[in-house]
């Protein structure tokens, strides 16, 4: 209202005005959070991270490897051609083509084209945090495949970092993957000239790994939070399932054969351990090589380790989380981290109706994610800065 002048612009001018942005809107993010500053509303006690997965204007159905493409474009080629063969006999005999099958002709020869054109812009897959491949998607390539509590999506994952003090906005980033644990560092970097020695950083389950608790740890950030991992159904033979005498020192595998020590005095993740492997004429010729070896048709031999314990002066973060998460003062914070950042997306998604982002590509996303975070900004400098 204040930009048009108490004006009613049409929906269309508000579009392009809000995908044709770009840095600006970063660029009035920091000018907005400054004056929040200025105004003491900042209190750099505690930052609460967190995110929100939200569809994007993509095609869910258009997401997939190469090789899923290639098979669809090989289908669709297959389709065209026996679709073109049926009008060629229908040419040649009196009856002409049907229009309603005309068309579809034109259309099956079009996606192909456009598909083809696709595979040859984008050469490789999409890589993951770990080197796994990530979906494609051919609509919005820098969205993602995500699953949320409503199902499967397309989308963005909105994160942001709220101060305690009066839920300020002070960092505020859409990124295209569902993993949290990508985005704890880079959230907790930009965040690095707002904070202080003393300021606490509170994140949810979804963004522990050993990885982010170390990185958090060289910058000397104070994290406040963990995550107990779920127990899953394994699909081969554990550990358990192996005959193991710690006094002898002798394991027996599940189809009975003896296995030979690898490695008495080992230390795996800060915990002593004694591996075993078996002999190659044992486990090449085994039934059972299927519910024993992830890979059989790579690997010849199982290898199994059997842990004994903690390994002397040796602390991991993990164990020193768990340390803070059980104390007094740890319990607490996990209670404020809630309160600090879920109003947050609830006025987002709530009163600003915010239940999808209407961009393609990550750059005009991240733009319309961060325009949502200043007008809450704006709204908490209204009630609680020059308000009062």
């Amino acid at each position: 209202m204040a930009v048009s002048g108490d004006a009613q612009p049409s929906f269309a001018t508000l579009a392009a005005f809000v995908s044709e942005m770009g840095d600006l809107a970063a660029k009035l993010f920091a000018q907005v959070l400054t004056v929040c500053d200025r105004q003491g509303l900042i209190g750099r006690e505690m930052f609460a991270i967190d995110g929100v997965k939200l569809p994007s204007n993509a095609s869910k159905a258009r997401s997939g490897t190469r090789a899923d493409f290639g098979r669809q474009l090989a289908k669709m080629e297959k389709a065209a051609s026996a679709m073109l063969s049926r009008h060629r006999d229908a040419d040649a005999s009196v009856e002409s083509p049907d229009a309603r099958e005309a068309k579809k002709l034109e259309r099956l020869q079009d996606e192909p084209k456009q598909l083809r054109d696709w595979l040859d812009a984008h050469p490789e897959d999409r890589k993951g945090s770990k080197g796994s491949v990530r979906l494609s998607n051919r609509t919005d390539n820098e969205s993602a495949k995500m699953a949320t509590s409503k199902g499967m999506i397309q989308g963005y994952t909105g994160a942001a970092v709220v101060d305690e003090a009066y839920q300020i906005v002070v960092e505020a980033q859409a990124h295209g993957t569902g993993s949290e644990q990508e985005l704890l560092v880079p959230l907790v970097e930009a965040t690095q000239d707002l904070r202080n020695d003393s300021t606490a950083i509170a994140a949810d389950a979804g963004y522990h790994c050993e990885a982010n608790l170390a990185a958090l740890d060289a910058a000397k950030v104070d994290p406040l939070y963990d995550k107990t991992p779920k127990p899953k159904q394994a699909a081969r033979f554990k550990p358990e399932d192996f005959d193991f005498d710690p006094e002898h020192k002798t394991c027996v595998c599940p189809a009975g054969r003896r296995l030979y020590g690898h490695g008495s005095n080992c230390v795996v993740n800060g915990y002593r351990a004694i591996k075993f492997q078996g002999a190659q004429q044992d486990c090449v010729p085994c039934e059972l090589r299927n519910q024993c070896l992830r890979t059989p048709e790579k690997t010849q031999t199982r290898q199994v380790a059997f842990f004994l314990g903690k390994a002397e002066g040796h602390e991991s973060h993990t164990d020193r989380m768990k340390v803070k998460i059980d104390s007094d003062a740890g319990r607490t914070m996990i209670t404020r981290r809630f309160a600090t950042v879920e109003p947050v997306f609830g006025n987002l998604r709530h009163n600003k109706r915010l239940d999808r982002f209407t961009l393609r590509s990550r750059a005009k996303v991240d733009g319309q994610w961060k325009l949502y975070c200043l007008t809450h900004n704006i709204e908490k400098l209204a009630h609680h800065g020059y308000g009062q």
